[in-house]
C-alpha cells in the first residue's frame, strides 16, 4: 500500500493522476523514533575481503509524515557515536578515538531532511544534511515504507527500512593503513543501513 496510486486517464495516456489513498492521509502527524526496536547500523570492507558490521545504539529521533504529500514529510535524527557497536571493544574504542570518530570532541553524527519524495511503489527517499566531525554533507536514503500497526499498548507505528553508500572520506573520517599484499585496511565506502520504528505522537 503506497502513499499514492497513481492512474492514467484512459483517454489522456501521457498525464497521470495521483490519488490520495485515505488510509495512508490517515497516518499524516508527528513521530518519535523508537530506538528499543530500531537500528541504525553500517558495514564497511576490512582488508580487502570481509566485511565489518556494527550499531549505534544511543540514537534518538523524530518524523514527520505527511500521508497526502510526501514532500511536506520530514526526519531528524541524533546519534551518539560513544554507543558504537561492532561487537569487539578494542575496535569500538579505535573508532571512538581520533584516528576515527573522535566520539569526546564530536559526540553526535546528525542528519536533517531537506526533501522528501515518492519513488513510486513502497519506496521514498529522504534528502537531508549528514554532520560527522563538524563535516556536513548532502545524503540521499531511498526508504522501503514497511506499514503501520497499532501495537498491544496501543501504540500507531510505522516502520521504514533502507540503505544509502558514502564516502568516509567525504566526512574527514580518512585513518587507514597499507596491507603488504597491497590494497588497504578499512574500505573508503561504507553502506548505512536504517531499520525505523517510530511511534506517533498524540
Amino acid at each position: 500500500m503506497g502513499l499514492f496510486n497513481r492512474r492514467t486517464p484512459e483517454n489522456t495516456a501521457a498525464v497521470a493522476t495521483l490519488e490520495v489513498d485515505p488510509a495512508l492521509a490517515a497516518l499524516t502527524g508527528d513521530y518519535v523514533i523508537d530506538p528499543a526496536h530500531s537500528s541504525i547500523g553500517f558495514t564497511v570492507r576490512h582488508a580487502m575481503v570481509t566485511n565489518v558490521r556494527g550499531s549505534f545504539a544511543d540514537h534518538e529521533g523524530t518524523l514527520h509524515l505527511d500521508g497526502s504529500d510526501p514532500a511536506r514529510s520530514t526526519a531528524s535524527i541524533d546519534v551518539k557515536i560513544a554507543s558504537v557497536d561492532t561487537g569487539i571493544a578494542d575496535r569500538d574504542g579505535h573508532l571512538r578515538s581520533g584516528d576515527f570518530f573522535d566520539a569526546e570532541t564530536f559526540p553526535l553524527m546528525t542528519f536533517r531532511s531537506t526533501e522528501a519524495a515518492f519513488l513510486g511503489g513502497e519506496t521514498y527517499r529522504i534528502t537531508g544534511d549528514l554532520t560527522i566531525k563538524d563535516v556536513t554533507r548532502p545524503l540521499s536514503i531511498d526508504l522501503e515504507f514497511n506499514g503501520s500497526a497499532t501495537d498491544p499498548y496501543g501504540n500507531q507505528r510505522v516502520g521504514f527500512e533502507g540503505s544509502t553508500d558514502i564516502l568516509r572520506s567525504d566526512w574527514g573520517l580518512t585513518w587507514n593503513a597499507a596491507l603488504e599484499t597491497g590494497g588497504v585496511v578499512v574500505s573508503d565506502k561504507v553502506k548505512l543501513t536504517f531499520d525505523i520504528s517510530a511511534i506517533k505522537q498524540a
